[in-house]
């Protein structure tokens, strides 16, 4: 299944998430350090992809190293169980959506990371 999501500009979609993060007092840094654990993209990466017009499914499809304990990731987005979600592809990128959920929330990096 193609979702309209995975077609979205990188460069449109991740400043949505920055901006969620502040709005709760949190900083594009964290953000940053969340995406590099998750995807294994360098912080200067990021920052290539925001000038690019490289799209939020090749994001996530061309990332260097995707985490190996993402799976530790639980809970729900938009009333969506993270482990019922079938499309690999589109359970990375609910993973990443869930981290800036719990950092919105409040939750420390320790606890985010899975460290």
């Amino acid at each position: 299944m193609e979702y309209k999501i995975y077609g979205m500009s990188f460069a449109k979609v991740y400043p949505m998430l920055i901006a969620k993060a502040e709005r709760k007092g949190r900083t594009r840094a964290e953000v940053d350090t969340i995406t590099t654990w998750l995807t294994g993209y360098s912080e200067e990466a990021i920052a290539e992809f925001l000038k690019s017009d490289v799209t939020y499914g090749d994001f996530f499809r061309q990332a260097p190293s995707l985490n190996p304990n993402r799976h530790l990731i639980t809970g729900s987005v938009c009333g969506v169980k993270l482990s019922e979600i079938e499309d690999p592809l589109m359970q990375d990128i609910r993973y990443l959506d869930k981290l800036i959920d719990e950092l919105a929330k409040g939750k420390t990096m320790a606890k985010i990371l899975r460290d």
